[in-house]
């Protein structure tokens, strides 16, 4: 009682919870980057440890000695699936995208006007 004062304390309660604040583009990007690290190297642990069947997943996957790098310690994608990947969500896609929906967008707007007169 001595650090809230009586009214203070239902009002806030009234309000309810506060909504959750919203991650920046740069805050969403950084944290998946240092949660992806962190899921691979938990990953590789796993498969590291004396408890892993390495025979039963080697046999079920397509590139064994891709999975064998990776376990110790390679990149989980190629130089090949990183340009693939840059190519289709990089920044010249994302700048692509928008100039091709705001166009979309001025067409629409057309339509409509050209439409109720």
């Amino acid at each position: 009682n001595w650090c809230c004062p009586p009214g203070r304390r239902v009002q806030s309660s009234k309000l309810g919870p506060s909504p959750p604040r919203l991650l920046t583009e740069e805050e969403f990007r950084l944290q998946g980057e240092v949660e992806t690290r962190r899921a691979l190297a938990e990953l590789r642990s796993s498969c590291q440890s004396p408890e892993f069947s390495a025979w039963t997943t080697v046999s079920r996957i397509q590139s064994p000695k891709r999975f064998a790098d990776f376990v110790g310690g390679a990149s989980h994608v190629t130089p090949s699936e990183v340009s693939a990947h840059e190519r289709e969500f990089g920044l010249g896609s994302l700048f692509n995208e928008q100039l091709f929906e705001d166009e979309d967008d001025d067409d629409e707007e057309e339509e409509e006007e050209n439409g109720s007169s």
